[in-house]
C-alpha cells in the first residue's frame, strides 16, 4: 500500500514517515499543497490542513474532484467547523494531533477496507441520460458534465440510487448532511432548486408532498 503524507513540519513528518515504513507501507511525502497535487497516485492520503502555500481544505477538494482516493485529514485544527468542512469536501476520516501511530494505522486500514468494498461492488448510477459516478464524484447528463458542489453531488446521488422512489427529507438529512435535525431541512430545498437549474429541467426532481423528493425514473 502506498501512502502520501502531506505535512510541512519536519518534526512531525519524519517520524511519521519512518513509523509507517517500519510497518511495511510505501510512503511518499509532500511538504506543500502544490507538491501533493503533483504527486503520483496513492492508495491513501494523510493530509495536514496547515500548509505553507495553500489551505489543506483546498487540497482536499482538488483531490476529491479528480479521485476517490481515501483521504484522512491529520491536523491540529480540531474545531468542529473544520471537521465538518473537511468531511463535506470528501475526506474519509479526521485525526487530530497529537495521535498515536497505532490509531492512525487502524484508521488507514479501515478507510482502505471501505474503499475496497466500494470498488468491488461499484457501478455508476444511471437514470436515463443521467450518469452519476460516485467513485469519481462526477455527474453527466447527455455527455455534458454537471458542475456540482459536493453537497449537490451527494444529494443527486442519494436520489439517483432509487429512481422513481420517494426519498424522505429525514433520510436525505441523515444520508447527505449526517444529521437528524429537521430544522435543517430548508437547506434541502435550496440544494434541490440548484440541482433542478443545473439539470436544465425541473421535472428531473419531483416534490413528493409531505414526504420528500424523487428523481424521475427513465
Amino acid at each position: 500500500m502506498r501512502i502520501l503524507v502531506v505535512e510541512d513540519d519536519d518534526a512531525i513528518a519524519e517520524p511519521l514517515v519512518d513509523g509507517l515504513r517500519r510497518e511495511g507501507f510505501g510512503v511518499e511525502r509532500a511538504a506543500t499543497g502544490s507538491a501533493a497535487l503533483a504527486a503520483a497516485a496513492a492508495d491513501v492520503v494523510l493530509l495536514d490542513l496547515r500548509l505553507p502555500d495553500m489551505d489543506g481544505l483546498d487540497v482536499c477538494r482538488a483531490l476529491r474532484e479528480r479521485s476517490a482516493v481515501p483521504i484522512i485529514v491529520v491536523t491540529a485544527r480540531g474545531e468542529e467547523s473544520d471537521r465538518v468542512v473537511g468531511l463535506e469536501l470528501g475526506a474519509d476520516d479526521y485525526v487530530v494531533k497529537p495521535f498515536g501511530l497505532r490509531e492512525l494505522i487502524a484508521r488507514i486500514r479501515a478507510v482502505t477496507r471501505r474503499a475496497s468494498t466500494r470498488e468491488q461492488a461499484y457501478e455508476p448510477l444511471r437514470v436515463g441520460a443521467l450518469i452519476v459516478d460516485e467513485r469519481a464524484r462526477r455527474a453527466r447528463l447527455e455527455e455534458c458534465e454537471l458542475e456540482l458542489t459536493p453537497k449537490e453531488f451527494d444529494l443527486l446521488a442519494a436520489l439517483a440510487r432509487e429512481p422513481g422512489a420517494a426519498v424522505s427529507r429525514r433520510r436525505l438529512l441523515e444520508d447527505v448532511w449526517e444529521t437528524t435535525w429537521y430544522g435543517s431541512s430548508k437547506t434541502i430545498d435550496v440544494h434541490v432548486a440548484s440541482l433542478r437549474r443545473k439539470l436544465g429541467d425541473p421535472a428531473w426532481i419531483e416534490t413528493v408532498r409531505g414526504v420528500g423528493f424523487r428523481i424521475r425514473a427513465a
